[in-house]
């Protein structure tokens, strides 16, 4: 422990999470301050020690190999003292606090939460809709919804559901599809953040090299839905977007192919851990509706359009 006294706790947590996540600037996100904050804290623990951690390099800093073996411990400690001032702030058993991207939290969970309050009536959820990546290795977040190819660093993460797409439109458009190459008469609704494109679907559709027509482009998921659903276009949408508007028939889905964008739905949790009982009631809540969400056919084919894909 008189090793401690001699190392400020900051240049030793910027160390670790500079060593982690490969860059000052991941660094400087996960811990809330400035790149320079970090560099600084990082040079001053460099100097306590007195030897150098990092190869600088112009892709990001590398540990050196023979820091390796105290950047593991490092990563060890911080992590079960996050751990430990997690359980410390958990006073209260009942509630559960779930961290979703906001478009999952407001197109498909909180239409199905009054089920799994009546499954669980003790549990009082908190749902943090962000789309920063939440520490659950720190904080107040017990589990996490994330979509992603499943790689986060010091988390486990659970496929759910395997991520597909499909065009969807208001019942009046639908109405004008009869195969898929008419879906390119019809313009686009773009989602600009959106990590695939319409190519996707139209490679899946036969329709490879053809271009869709832009009509408008969001900067969210959900102001695109909303646009599709008031007749302005096609959106290329997935399951959990598009579920609740396709059962209220506000949506059509005219076609049953599905194109897999290589993504999926994850269920974080710490790593290493068995986890509280509230935390495995949701994820075993979760893992029905999702589930069961895979299994369903949402929509019929309007009339005159396909249900099929040759």
């Amino acid at each position: 422990m008189k090793n401690l006294n001699m190392l400020h706790l900051n240049g030793l947590r910027a160390v670790e999470a500079v060593a982690r996540l490969g860059s000052l600037q991941a660094a400087a996100e996960e811990m809330g301050v400035t790149i320079g904050a970090v560099s600084q804290q990082v040079i001053k623990a460099e100097a306590q020690l007195g030897r150098s951690v990092f190869l600088r390099q112009p892709k990001g800093m590398v540990p050196l190999d023979a820091a390796r073996p105290m950047l593991a411990r490092l990563t060890e400690g911080f992590r079960a003292l996050s751990q430990g001032v997690a359980l410390g702030r958990s006073a209260d058993e009942n509630l559960l606090t779930v961290s979703v991207a906001p478009v999952f939290a407001a197109r498909f969970l909180v239409h199905r939460l009054e089920s799994f309050s009546r499954r669980h009536p003790l549990i009082r959820l908190r749902i943090e809709a962000t789309t920063a990546l939440a520490d659950l290795n720190g904080g107040d977040v017990d589990l996490a919804i994330r979509v992603g190819r499943g790689v986060w660093p010091g988390v486990d993460a659970e496929l759910l559901m395997e991520q597909r797409v499909f065009p969807v439109c208001a019942p009046a458009l639908a109405a004008e599809l009869r195969e898929p190459a008419d879906i390119l008469r019809l313009p686009a609704i773009i989602d600009g953040p959106s990590a695939f494109s319409w190519d996707v679907w139209l490679q899946q559709a036969g329709l490879a090299g053809r271009r869709m027509t832009t009509r408008h482009v969001f900067n969210d998921a959900s102001l695109c839905l909303d646009a599709t659903m008031a007749g302005q276009g096609v959106m290329l949408a997935w399951q959990t977007l598009a579920s609740f508007a396709l059962e209220q028939g506000r949506l059509v889905k005219p076609f049953a192919l599905e194109a897999a964008t290589g993504m999926g739905h994850y269920l974080v949790t710490r790593a290493g851990i068995r986890q509280p009982a509230k935390v495995r009631a949701f994820a075993d809540w979760l893992r029905a509706e999702m589930q069961a969400l895979d299994r369903e056919v949402v929509t019929p084919a309007p009339a005159g359009a396909s249900p099929t894909l040759p």
